[in-house]
């Protein structure tokens, strides 16, 4: 199995420079001679086998069970290097085989009724509130953050996004009813219900969220104006005036989108305005990776828009903006993988040292798929008839600054010690 994992290296690795030590003690070096050389070594022949004939899967397994060891750079360098080998790659019989079987199974995979649902939620998002707490913001964003400048910190460029979607929403009169789909920790409800004077509902499908969400509304003060319920998308009953979903539309799966897109159109008003901020995939159609898709979000998929598009369009709505966000995502990742590697010991604490390798793993490759493999964020803007959105989109900016004043008004000022 070496000569065969080392056939396979050969053929991956055309760029960069990675010097793997096999579990026999043979040494041998891949790629051009480029750039840092990355050290690796392996633990047993099995590993290296199972890689070779399913490293989407089995690499991943390998770095988290001790299997593949970096002793020279980390798994996100060389995560970084494999990925960006963009063009040079010439994948092989067998992982041809997996990706086509894969795919003509994606449906199957991506099945989500309710009590799916709901499982698949809890497998990640009901895991202990103490780990998001260690790398994700203040308010426990845990989606894509929007970097106004290069050298924004994570929790302004979080306040940013909420502050960019309020605006692309249209609070243009008070008291207006907001729905929040996948409200995870309630950042993004409690932003709209304490800044533009919605009455919001958030549903989510995880236990953890739900109490924090209604925790932090009574104790802002906003429990009248931000209700948070465990309630799938499905059962919520309506209409809203304005319709929100940020980092839920990946759980979706690609066999419900005309059911999603449908109940959307039901619950939104005749005058509504809905935002639907996603992950997407840029080069069309493909798979979820095997690996994420066992270990992290069971039942999620990436979808390209073209896939989307056509559910929209079936459900009647409008399409009124769509804004593509690109390396946003991988500057947020990057900055949750710093913050977690920080607290790395307290992790452990908390789990193990597989879990804390697993999370790593996670992290490092998600951010090198936005980086190198064409993933990017879309914010799909919908409305059921014309003319409800503006002509141009001077409005958004205008709405946003707006909002930072608001923002200024609503900071909490100073109290000594205590008052």
């Amino acid at each position: 199995m070496e000569r065969l994992l080392s056939q396979v290296l050969a053929r991956v690795v055309r760029r960069g420079s990675v010097v793997v030590t096999f579990a026999s003690g043979t040494r041998a070096t891949f790629g051009d001679g480029t750039g840092e050389p990355l050290e690796v070594r392996f633990t047993s022949d099995a590993w290296q086998r199972q890689i070779a004939l399913d490293p989407e899967l089995k690499l991943g397994e390998a770095f988290m069970e001790g299997g593949l060891v970096i002793e020279r750079g980390d798994i996100a360098q060389l995560l970084a290097l494999l990925m960006a080998q963009v063009g040079l790659q010439v994948p092989s019989a067998s992982a041809k085989f997996l990706m086509k079987l894969r795919f003509l199974f994606r449906r199957l995979a991506q099945f989500n009724p309710r009590d799916r649902s709901q499982k698949n939620v809890a497998h990640h998002y009901d895991l202990d509130g103490r780990l998001y707490s260690l790398f994700l913001d203040a308010d426990r964003q845990y989606s894509c953050a929007y970097f106004e400048t290069p050298d924004q910190s994570l929790d302004d460029a979080q306040l940013a996004k909420k502050r960019h979607i309020a605006a692309k929403l249209l609070f243009d009169k008070p008291d207006l009813t907001a729905l929040d789909i996948g409200c995870g920790w309630g950042g993004m409800g409690l932003y709209l219900a304490g800044h533009t004077g919605a009455q919001v509902t958030g549903v989510t499908l995880s236990q953890e969220q739900l109490g924090v969400a209604r925790c932090r509304a009574e104790e802002r003060g906003l429990a009248e104006r931000a209700d948070f319920r465990l309630q799938d998308y499905r059962d919520v009953p309506g209409p809203f005036d304005r319709i929100v979903s940020v980092g839920m539309f990946e759980h979706v799966g690609v066999g419900h989108y005309d059911e999603y897109f449908g109940r959307v159109a039901e619950l939104l008003k005749d005058d509504g305005v809905a935002l639907i901020h996603s992950i997407g995939r840029s080069e069309g159609p493909g798979i979820t990776n095997p690996w994420i898709a066992k270990y992290i979000f069971p039942g999620g998929y990436i979808p390209a828009l073209s896939e989307v598009l056509p559910a929209i369009e079936r459900a009647g709505l409008f399409v009124t903006d769509i804004e593509i966000l690109r390396l946003h995502y991988a500057e947020t990742l990057k900055a949750w993988r710093e913050r977690f590697l920080a607290h790395r010991e307290e992790v452990e604490r908390l789990y193990d040292s597989r879990f804390v390798r697993m999370f790593e793993f996670y992290l490092a490759s998600s951010e090198m798929a936005f980086r190198h493999q064409g993933m990017m964020i879309f914010q799909i803007q919908l409305a059921k008839r014309e003319g409800v959105v503006p002509l141009t989109r001077n409005y958004i900016a205008e709405a946003e600054t707006a909002l930072r004043r608001i923002e200024r008004e609503n900071r909490p000022g100073l109290r000594l010690a205590g008052e």
